[in-house]
C-alpha cells in the first residue's frame, strides 16, 4: 500500500499533465505496432547544397567496440544490443549510430558498413531497445545523413530504412511530448525528403505538422528551450539546423515562408545560447546539462553561419534578462554571472529539471569559479536524485528539504515560483532581488529570498529564510580548477590562470568541504565547497576579485 507522502508525490507529479499524455500512455499499453515489410519507397534525387554539420568526437574504439557516456563496451553477439548489465542510456547511444558522422569518419568507413549490416541482421523489426522511437529518430537521420554525404546504403539497408521509419510514424512520444516528439518529427522530416513517393509525402507533412505546432509551443519568444536546459536548447538548436540543411539539398518541397519562419526561431535560439555560455565558450549548468552531449556552442554558430544565416549577437555589457526562460546574465567588467530565476520547465513535461531555484554560476576573469554539479547519470538510482536535489546546487537549502519536489528519475512534485523578481542598475553596478515558494509547503510556511549586489569588483550574496525553521544551508560550489584555503574571516580563492578571490563574511558559520563536480556523463571530478549554515534565516558574504591589476581589496560589506 502507498503511504500518504508518496501518493501526495503522485498526485503532485500528474496533476499537472496533458490528457495527451494520459491516453498515449494508455495507447501504448493496448497497442503495439507491426513492423511493416512493404517494399521502400524510391530514393528521391538531391539537387541542392548540403553542408556538412558539425562532427561529434567518434565513439567507436573498434569495429566492435565503443566508448559512450565514457564507458566502454562491445557488441560480438545478438545479445550485446540489449545486454542487461548496460545503462539504458549507453545502450540507447549505441543504437543512435552518432559514429557515422563523427570526426575522420571517412577513416571507419568500413566499420560502419559493416555495423549497418549487423544492426539489421541483429536486431529484428519492432524488437529490442534501437525499435524505441527515440532510437528509431536519430538512427533514421544519421544513417540519412550518412548517405547524404556520399555513402551508398545498399538495397537491404534502404529497406530496413523505411520499416524503421514506417515503425517510428506509428510509435510516436505522445506521452512523453518535449524534445523526444520534436526528434520524432525530424526524423519523419528528413525520411520524407529523402525518398518520394505518396508514402514519403505523408511522412514529410506529419513530420512538418508536428515540428510547426510544437516548437511554436517549445521556443519561448526570448529564444530559449521550454525545458530551460542549456544542454537540450543547444539539441534543439542543431536540429533546427539539421532541418534548414536538409530543406536546401532537397529544394522547393517546404515553402518559403516556413523556411523564413524557421530561421527567425534558429536565430532567437541562437542569442538565447550565447546568453546562457560561459566566457570559455561552454554551456552553463541549469538542471539536465553537462559536456559532451550536444554540439559546442562555437560549432553550432559555425553551422549556422555556414548554412548562411548571418552571425549572432554577442551579449552585451550589463544585464540581460530572458524574460519568458527566466535566466539573467550578468556581464560587469571582469564577470559574467548566470542566474536562475526561472521556473522549473513546463508543468507538464519537468523530467530534465532540478531543485536550483535561485542558484547561480558565476565566471570572473574568463574562468569559472562558482558552478552548479552538473549530471553524470540518468536512469532511477539514488545517484541520479541526489544530483537533482537542492543541496548540489548553488543555492539554499532548508531543513534538509529540496526547493521543488524531485523524485524517481525524471519526476517532480510540488514546484518552486520564483516571484518578486526586482532589477535595479545603481550608479557602481546592479542589484538583482528575487524569492521563491518551494519551501512554502513546509512546516514554517517558508520562503527563500536572494539578493546579488554586484560591483566590477565584487558580488555580495544576502540570503533571508522567512517563517520558522530549523536550520538554512546555503552552499557555494567551485570549480574544480579553484584552489581554495580557509582562515578565520575569509576564503582564499585561486583560479588555474593565477587570478586570485576571497569570500569575506561576518557573523556566519561557514565551512569549506569536499565534494564532487560531474561536468559529463560518466566523469566525476573532486572540488570544493562553501557551507554557510544558519539558524536565523540570514546569510550574507561577498566574493572579490582583482580588477585591472589591482591587488588590494575592500574587504567591507555592504
Amino acid at each position: 500500500m502507498h503511504s500518504i507522502s508518496s501518493l501526495s508525490l503522485y498526485w503532485h507529479t500528474l496533476r499537472h499533465m496533458k490528457p495527451v499524455q494520459f491516453t498515449a500512455r494508455l495507447g501504448r499499453k493496448v497497442f503495439k505496432p507491426k513492423p511493416d515489410l512493404h517494399p521502400a519507397p524510391k530514393l528521391r534525387t538531391k539537387t541542392g547544397p548540403w553542408q556538412s554539420p558539425p562532427a561529434p568526437s567518434p565513439s567507436m574504439t573498434g569495429a566492435h567496440d565503443f566508448r559512450f557516456l565514457n564507458q566502454a563496451g562491445s557488441v560480438r553477439h545478438d545479445e550485446d544490443w540489449n545486454a542487461p548489465g548496460k545503462d539504458k542510456l549507453w545502450l540507447y547511444n549505441l543504437h543512435y549510430f552518432d559514429d557515422l558522422r563523427a570526426e575522420n569518419e571517412s577513416e571507419r568507413a568500413d566499420w560502419h558498413r559493416n555495423l549497418i549490416a549487423l544492426w539489421i541482421v541483429q536486431n529484428p523489426p519492432g524488437s529490442g531497445n534501437g525499435w524505441e522511437p527515440y532510437p528509431l529518430s536519430l538512427r533514421i537521420v544519421n544513417w540519412i545523413k550518412w548517405a547524404i554525404a556520399g555513402n551508398t546504403l545498399q538495397p537491404e539497408w534502404t529497406q530496413s530504412l523505411a520499416v524503421q521509419v514506417r515503425f517510428l510514424r506509428r510509435s510516436l512520444e505522445w506521452h512523453l511530448l518535449g524534445n523526444h516528439l520534436l526528434a520524432n518529427a525530424k526524423a519523419l522530416f528528413f525520411a520524407g525528403l529523402f525518398f518520394e513517393g505518396r508514402e514519403a509525402d505523408e511522412w514529410r507533412q506529419k513530420g512538418l505538422k508536428i515540428y510547426r505546432d510544437q516548437l511554436r509551443e517549445q521556443i519561448l519568444p526570448d529564444g530559449g528551450h521550454f525545458e530551460l536546459s542549456p544542454m537540450y536548447h543547444s539539441i534543439i538548436l542543431e536540429d533546427l539546423l539539421d532541418v534548414l540543411n536538409i530543406s536546401a539539398a532537397y529544394p522547393n518541397l517546404i515553402s518559403n515562408k516556413e523556411i523564413e519562419r524557421w530561421k527567425l526561431t534558429v536565430n532567437r535560439m541562437r542569442r538565447c545560447l550565447k546568453v546562457m555560455t560561459h566566457p570559455d565558450g561552454e554551456i552553463s549548468f541549469f538542471n539536465d546539462a553537462a559536456f559532451g552531449i550536444s554540439i559546442p556552442p562555437t560549432a553550432l554558430e559555425n553551422y549556422a553561419v555556414d548554412l548562411k544565416l548571418g552571425v549572432s549577437e554577442q551579449p552585451v555589457e550589463g544585464i540581460t534578462y530572458l524574460e519568458n526562460s527566466g535566466y539573467i546574465r550578468v556581464q560587469y567588467g571582469e564577470t559574467v554571472a548566470l542566474l536562475d530565476v526561472a521556473q522549473i520547465g513546463p508543468d507538464y513535461l519537468p523530467g530534465h529539471a532540478h531543485a536550483d531555484t535561485l542558484s547561480f554560476e558565476l565566471s570572473v576573469h574568463g574562468e569559472r569559479v562558482i558552478v552548479n554539479s552538473g549530471t553524470s547519470v540518468y536512469g532511477s538510482g539514488a545517484e541520479r536524485l541526489r544530483q537533482r536535489t537542492t543541496a548540489a546546487h548553488s543555492t539554499v537549502e532548508i531543513d534538509g528539504q529540496n526547493s521543488s519536489e524531485v523524485w524517481s528519475g525524471f519526476r517532480v512534485a510540488r514546484r518552486a515560483r520564483p516571484f518578486n523578481l526586482e532589477i535595479s542598475d545603481e550608479a557602481d553596478g546592479f542589484t538583482i532581488h528575487c524569492s521563491h515558494d518551494g519551501y512554502k509547503r513546509l512546516r514554517g510556511k517558508n520562503i527563500c529570498t536572494r539578493m546579488w549586489q554586484f560591483t566590477k569588483e565584487r558580488l555580495c550574496v544576502i540570503d533571508q529564510v522567512s517563517g520558522p525553521h530549523n536550520q538554512a544551508i546555503a552552499r557555494f560550489y567551485f570549480h574544480p580548477g579553484i584552489e581554495a584555503e580557509c582562515s578565520e574571516h575569509e576564503i582564499r580563492l585561486s583560479t588555474p590562470k593565477g587570478a586570485q578571490l576571497k569570500y569575506v563574511f561576518n557573523d556566519t558559520d561557514v565551512q569549506l568541504k569536499p565534494s564532487n563536480f560531474y561536468p559529463m556523463f560518466g566523469v566525476s571530478k573532486i572540488n570544493k565547497y562553501l557551507e554557510l549554515t544558519s539558524n536565523t534565516g540570514y546569510m550574507k558574504g561577498a566574493f572579490l576579485w582583482e580588477v585591472s591589476g589591482n591587488v588590494k581589496i575592500n574587504t567591507n560589506l555592504v
